[in-house]
């Protein structure tokens, strides 16, 4: 009798909490149906509610310790207790602070491994990017340039297999009526400068010389927020600029399909390695028939077909971002065809698809 694989996944990142890797490691686990899966993560407030109506089981590990080095721990150690328990035959570390329980568990129990890369943890934890990698039976990379900064730690290529984020693809487009005046939209948290705020910021008196009732929304919050605004200020575009804050999701697609124009220029860091791994946001916004303009670097390449789906330009080049944003704002049937265009492939990244290539890999190394 054919016995599904058992799989943990580990990860520091687990819904109702927010952002990239929380919803990565929420979708990939729902669409799977050829395992029996476990995930282990941490607490946060509200989440026994949302993890009874999840159709796998999640154990969470307290999170009372503030500090986030500490918390990351008390993940790896539970994360252990559970494998010993469970016995899974693979586990799945989502992070690279996940993989030292992974590489425990596969010495206790004989399980194999398959770790997670994304692009920035690698920068800022390259010792333990490169103990994650060499001791995993399989590496997964978000796009081509992710997978380069894994084998640039010396890993074997053999063992990483290139698989993207997925996109949550809606079988029709919610009705929502456009801006009366053009609208340019950036959804990404304010934490991390490398994502291109302040070259939009600078591109937008210029945007405004050929598009005068040009809007840009900018939906997310952070730390760097107060420099935009003063920068917004400055340059005098703070009337045309419109910080929405943190917002829900629906919300936010709300406001997506409200706008014309996707743009974030993301960049690559100065020391020249990390920062966008894949760049959801630009086929969620494909996903709702918006065009993209996104940085011709880093995981861009892989998520924005340039000419066909969006615009790819020099990131760190405001003029050129200026130009592309006009033009699409000018030209609504060219930006029209590329939104459609985008939305068709956006299909090719449905979660479904994607977790079923993972899945694929899981089988593989199941005993």
């Amino acid at each position: 009798m054919f016995r599904r694989p058992r799989l943990l996944v580990i990860t520091p990142d687990f819904p109702p909490a927010p952002g990239g890797i929380q919803i990565l490691a929420h979708r990939l686990v729902s669409d799977m149906r050829r395992v029996d899966a476990r995930v282990v993560t941490l607490s946060a407030a509200g989440t026994t509610r949302f993890d009874c109506a999840q159709p796998f089981p999640v154990r969470r590990v307290s999170r009372t310790i503030r500090r986030h080095r500490l918390a990351v721990v008390s993940l790896n150690v539970g994360a252990i207790r559970e494998a010993l328990t469970f016995k899974p035959d693979i586990v799945l570390s989502l992070h690279i602070v996940a993989s030292p329980a992974a590489v425990a568990t596969a010495r206790l129990v004989g399980a194999s491994t398959v770790q997670y890369f994304h692009a920035d943890e690698i920068r800022f934890r390259p010792r333990l990017a490169r103990f994650a990698g060499e001791r995993s039976d399989a590496v997964i990379a978000v796009s081509r340039y992710t997978r380069t900064l894994v084998t640039g730690l010396g890993v074997d290529q053999k063992v990483v297999r290139c698989i993207p984020n997925g996109v949550d693809v809606p079988a029709e487009l919610p009705v929502v009526e456009k801006s009366i005046r053009p609208r340019l939209i950036t959804v990404a948290r304010l934490t991390k400068s490398y994502k291109g705020h302040d070259v939009v910021m600078r591109a937008m008196p210029l945007i405004k010389k050929r598009v005068p009732d040009a809007e840009w929304v900018i939906i997310g919050d952070g730390r760097v927020r107060p420099a935009l605004e003063r920068q917004a200020r400055a340059l005098g575009v703070e009337r045309d600029v419109a910080f929405m804050g943190a917002v829900s999701d629906d919300q936010r697609d709300r406001l997506l399909r409200s706008a014309h124009v996707f743009v974030m220029p993301s960049r690559q860091p100065s020391s020249g390695a990390g920062g966008e791994g894949f760049g959801i946001v630009y086929l969620e916004a494909n996903a709702l028939g918006l065009p993209v303009v996104a940085g011709a670097v880093g995981g861009a390449l892989d998520a924005v077909e340039d000419g066909e789906t969006g615009l790819l330009i020099d990131p760190t080049d405001h003029v050129a971002v200026a130009n592309a944003v006009a033009e699409l704002l000018l030209d609504r049937d060219r930006a029209d065809t590329l939104g459609a265009r985008g939305r068709h492939r956006a299909r090719d990244f449905s979660w479904s698809k994607i977790a079923g290539r993972v899945e694929d890999l899981i089988l593989e190394l199941s005993p």
